[in-house]
């Protein structure tokens, strides 16, 4: 079952949120190793694709999280 995107999007930018010691490049950088060995490929795809199709919704830094991916 895939997560929902709201889900997703809520997930990112809190993780964005608990790393924010250290600056956006910092935080982005540690939420992009968080998600990529937590999270499932799938998970890592949808929001890949949400941050490429609209990506409204994400923090500035949580963008630059993902881009990351």
């Amino acid at each position: 079952m895939r997560n929902s995107k709201e889900q997703l999007i809520h997930m990112v930018n809190q993780i964005v949120e608990n790393n924010q010691h250290g600056g956006p490049e910092k935080a982005a950088a540690a939420t992009s190793v968080h998600m990529k060995k937590f999270w499932a490929r799938s998970m890592k795809e949808d929001i890949i694709e949400y941050l490429k199709t609209d990506g409204s919704d994400l923090s500035d830094t949580a963008k630059l999280a993902v881009g990351m991916l």
